[in-house]
C-alpha cells in the first residue's frame, strides 16, 4: 500500500509518457519500417543514401557541429565570466542572459531574418551608409540563427560545473606552481568535461533535426535533413519515407546520447 501511495504521485506523467512519447515513437518505427501496402521494408531507411538526401544530411551534420564548436567557444568563457560575479551583480547578469529564452523560438528567429534579409536593417544601415550590402541569407545566416538560439543550452550546463569547482582546488594547484593555463587545462577543463559534453548534446541535438531556422534564415536555398522529413510528412503526405529519415536522425541523437552518459555517469553536467 505504501509503494502504491508513493507511485500515484507519478501517474499522470506515466500517462503523459505513454501518449506522448511512447505511442508516437511507435507510429515512427510502424510507418517508417513498412510500405503503403503495410509490408516490412527497409526502402524508407536506405533512401537517406540517394544523392538529395544524403546531401542534405551530411549538411544538417556540417552546419550542426560548426554551431555546437561556436556555442562551446563562446560559452566557456561566458560562464567564467557569471562564475566570476558575485550576489545581485551575478543574478542580473544571469536574467538578461536567459531572457530571449522567455521569447517564443519562431519570433526570435524572425527578428534574426528581419535583420540579416536582403532588405533588412543591416543592409539598410550600410545602404545609407553608401557601403556594400551583405547577402548572407544562406548557410551563415543559418548558424548565426543556430548559435543564437542554442547558445544558452551550452552555457548553463558549463556554469553549473564550473559553480560546483571548489576554489580551494584551484588555490591548492596555483599553490603548487601551476600557471593559469596549467590550471585550466588539468584542472578546470576536466573537471567541467560532464557539463561540455551535456552542453553539446543540448546544442547538436536540437540544431541537427532543426528546420525552422534554415526555412526563415536559408533564403529558400538551403535544405537540411529537418526540412526533408517536415516536407515529407506536410507536403508530400508520405509518412513511411518520413518516418524512415526520422529514424536515420534518431541513431545519430542515440549515438549522441550514448557519449553524453559516457562522460556524464553522475549527471553533473545536469543544468538542474
Amino acid at each position: 500500500m505504501n509503494n502504491f501511495r508513493k507511485k500515484l504521485p507519478g501517474t499522470p506523467y506515466f500517462f503523459w509518457s505513454v501518449l506522448f512519447i511512447i505511442i508516437p515513437l511507435c507510429m515512427v518505427f510502424y510507418y517508417g519500417l513498412t510500405d503503403k501496402s503495410g509490408a516490412f521494408t527497409l526502402e524508407n531507411i536506405i533512401a537517406v543514401t540517394t544523392r538529395e538526401h544524403s546531401k542534405a544530411l551530411w549538411l544538417s551534420l556540417l552546419l550542426s557541429l560548426i554551431a555546437t564548436v561556436i556555442c562551446l567557444l563562446l560559452s566557456y568563457p561566458l560562464a567564467m565570466i557569471l562564475c566570476s560575479r558575485k550576489g545581485g551583480q551575478h543574478s542580473v547578469i544571469v536574467f538578461i542572459f536567459i531572457l530571449p529564452m522567455w521569447m517564443n523560438f519562431l519570433l526570435r528567429t524572425l527578428a534574426w531574418q528581419t535583420l540579416l534579409e536582403k532588405t533588412g536593417v543591416i543592409n539598410s544601415i550600410l545602404s545609407f551608409l553608401h557601403l556594400p550590402a551583405l547577402n548572407i541569407i544562406n548557410t551563415q545566416a543559418i548558424v548565426l540563427g543556430m548559435v543564437y538560439n542554442f547558445l544558452p543550452f551550452m552555457v548553463l550546463p558549463i556554469y553549473n560545473a564550473l559553480a560546483k569547482i571548489d576554489e580551494n582546488v584551484i588555490n591548492a594547484a596555483r599553490d603548487l606552481g601551476a600557471s593559469p593555463v596549467q590550471v585550466f587545462f588539468k584542472v578546470m577543463l576536466p573537471l567541467t568535461l560532464p557539463g561540455i559534453i551535456s552542453g553539446i548534446t543540448m546544442v547538436f541535438i536540437p540544431a541537427l533535426t532543426t528546420f525552422v531556422i534554415s526555412n526563415l534564415l536559408g533564403g529558400s536555398k538551403v535544405l537540411l535533413i529537418g526540412n526533408v522529413v517536415e516536407q515529407e510528412f506536410t507536403q508530400a503526405s508520405n509518412w513511411h519515407l518520413g518516418s524512415g529519415l526520422s529514424i536515420v536522425l534518431m541513431l545519430f541523437i542515440l549515438l549522441n546520447m550514448i557519449v553524453s552518459a559516457i562522460f556524464d555517469k553522475d549527471g553533473e553536467g545536469s543544468v538542474l
